[in-house]
């Protein structure tokens, strides 16, 4: 198939580098987002997401004028929805209880937004992370009140996106993509898309099962990321230091245990588990159980915190990182706004620094606009992300800014004896008291 125009829905940390790929490549794109600052930035050329090279993809893409920013699609050849699929808590009757459910808002509703421009040929693509089914149980019918037939009048299909945020660019290109169609035209209509700019193997199968590997992909290293954790936590029981643990058993050539931490975030891994959880609930234990361990991390941070300080009333914590991972500025999800939450609601007087994310990062929570004032005065400094500033922060350049002794490092980037050379008292995750 040839693909001349293309319409991307939804202008985040997927949709805004995939429409400017396309654009580079010499498709006509036209990039929706309803966030009407969103639009503007765009058109004014400047980028609202942090991501290495993406001001600069962006900009030639909209230079190359394949690009345009619009706040409602346009008739097109294909069209791609890439918006959020939150998840929210709900029971059967929709009360807010039970089982958290997948907020399916956004995608029905980009959904319904082609209806009037869907025409004979075009192609769909659904790109956000979604329960299975959700393809051929939500969007098809949908699409089909144009008066189309899903597979018969019109291709549609399901291709997640599979990419690490620090190296979306690189991975949109070079990783393997999987492209699941309602029938075997429909996944090789989107074959031709992607053939477009993927270098990488582009593999075909049926929509529910390109559903179910993304989440599969997500689940496994949420279920591994909590026996980190669990590691961690019997470590603090037994007097076990879990780093040097972890380090030697991954010693071994068949294991590789990964990182304990404050919890995890981001748009996929803390939520994703949760739709497998949703679509078998009875079948889904040990999902549900990595799960569940891993949301109580932030509170078992909170808990180290007072074990060093006491009561936390009116005590002033520096927390060292908000977003999800290291090196991003992606607070989505984020386990280290969870923790500063739960700080203020102990009654601490938090002060936040973020170093990709500096002004206002999260409402509500008192950011700091350098590293120098968040240690000002602080009590306790509290590690929360190993974004590499904190990696390279010396500790006798920490004791110069502020009084603070005590340190609670939950990501393993103090090195103890320097730290304690510089006069600070350390408490580290997973390692015993």
């Amino acid at each position: 198939m040839n693909f001349n125009k293309i319409c991307v829905l939804g202008l985040g940390y997927i949709g805004l580098p995939t429409a400017s790929t396309f654009a580079t490549h010499g498709i006509r794109v036209v990039g929706v987002d309803v966030n009407q600052r969103v639009v503007q930035t765009l058109q004014n050329g400047e980028i609202h997401i942090h991501e290495p090279g993406l001001r600069t993809l962006v900009q030639a893409a909209l230079k190359s004028g394949n690009l345009t920013i619009a706040d409602h699609p346009e008739p097109a050849d294909a069209f791609i929805i890439a918006v959020p699929t939150p998840f929210r808590q709900a029971d059967d009757s929709g009360q807010a209880a039970g089982t958290p459910r997948a907020d399916l808002r956004y995608v029905i509703s980009a959904a319904e937004s082609i209806v009037p421009h869907l025409r004979p040929g075009n192609l769909v693509i659904l790109e956000s992370t979604s329960p299975p089914r959700t393809t051929v149980d939500v969007v098809a019918p949908i699409l089909e009140k144009s008066g189309l037939r899903a597979g018969e009048d019109f291709y549609l299909a399901y291709s997640p996106e599979r990419v690490l945020p620090g190296q979306i660019l690189r991975e949109l290109i070079e990783n393997a993509r999987v492209i699941g169609g309602v029938n075997p035209a429909s996944a090789q209509a989107g074959h031709d898309l992607y053939r477009v700019f993927v270098r990488g193997k582009i593999l075909q199968t049926t929509a529910t099962t390109a559903e179910m590997v993304k989440l599969m992909e997500n689940t496994t290293r949420d279920v591994n990321i909590a026996i980190a954790n669990e590691f961690a936590r019997l470590a603090e029981r037994l007097g076990v230091d879990v780093w040097e643990a972890i380090a030697l058993a991954n010693l071994h050539p068949r294991i590789n245990i990964l990182r304990p931490g404050p919890g995890v975030g981001g748009h996929c891994i803390s939520v994703d588990p949760w739709f497998l959880v949703e679509a078998a609930p009875e079948t889904a234990r040990l999902i549900r159980t990595a799960r569940e361990v891993n949301d109580e991390q932030p509170a078992r941070v909170v808990a180290r915190i007072r074990d060093a300080l006491g009561d936390l009333t009116g005590k002033r914590v520096a927390v060292l990182g908000l977003a999800y991972k290291p090196d991003v500025d992606d607070l989505r999800e984020s386990p280290a706004i969870e923790v500063a939450h739960l700080l203020q609601e102990a009654g601490a007087d938090v002060i936040a620094y973020e170093p990709y994310k500096v002004e206002h990062a999260v409402p509500g929570i008192p950011a700091a606009p350098d590293l120098e004032s968040a240690l000002k005065g602080s009590d306790i400094l509290a590690f929360l992300v190993a974004h590499t500033p904190f990696r390279e922060l010396r500790p006798e350049a920490a004791a110069a800014l502020t009084e603070a002794r005590l340190v609670v490092d939950t990501v393993n980037l103090c090195d103890p004896a320097a730290w304690e050379a510089a006069g600070f008292t350390l408490h580290r995750l997973g390692v015993g008291i």
